[in-house]
């Protein structure tokens, strides 16, 4: 597929008289061309695809993309610590409730069917598991892959997420 890319990019550029394919061999013909630097000096490159194709990485600034990255990341922390505190605070106060209600008579507890419960559902969670494992990898690897071409604001993102949280 990289090979098809290459020679259509070699073809396009050999029509536009910018780039000699008279190469004597194979290894010749698949030269390292820089796209973005080619963007920006021919314009009929933005009126083909347009001025927003690309990655994130050529249109901002490494100061634009960490700062985008940073506030992003800060406000979610913020607010995952937010909704946690509150998440925790409500289980944490029901079991609290519950074993006060337990302890004081209130509510009486089947140990046995609690126990039969949990071990049938992890038998279903573990039969759900290994269906959802294809599409759990395919996730990953699409968020790796994007981390991967967008290093610098994730970068960011994780800084203000972690700073975030501390806030």
């Amino acid at each position: 597929m990289f090979q098809c890319k290459v020679r259509w990019l070699v073809t396009l550029l050999s029509l536009l008289n910018t780039y000699d394919v008279d190469a004597e061999s194979e290894d010749e013909l698949y030269e390292v061309v820089n796209i973005t630097d080619y963007a920006r000096r021919h314009q009929w490159w933005s009126l083909v695809f347009g001025n927003s194709t690309g990655p994130i990485a050529e249109k901002y600034s490494v100061a634009s993309q960490i700062m985008m990255g940073g506030v992003t990341g800060w406000c979610t922390g913020y607010l995952f610590q937010r909704v946690g505190k509150i998440v925790a605070t409500a289980v944490g106060g029901g079991f609290l409730l519950l074993q006060i209600a337990n302890h004081s008579g209130y509510v009486q507890v089947d140990w046995r069917k609690v126990e039969k419960d949990v071990n049938k559902a992890k038998k279903h969670l573990k039969k759900k598991a290994n269906k959802a494992a294809p599409e759990l990898n395919s996730f990953i690897e699409e968020s790796t892959e994007f981390v991967k071409r967008n290093i610098v604001i994730s970068g960011g993102f994780v800084g203000g997420f972690l700073l975030g949280l501390a806030s």
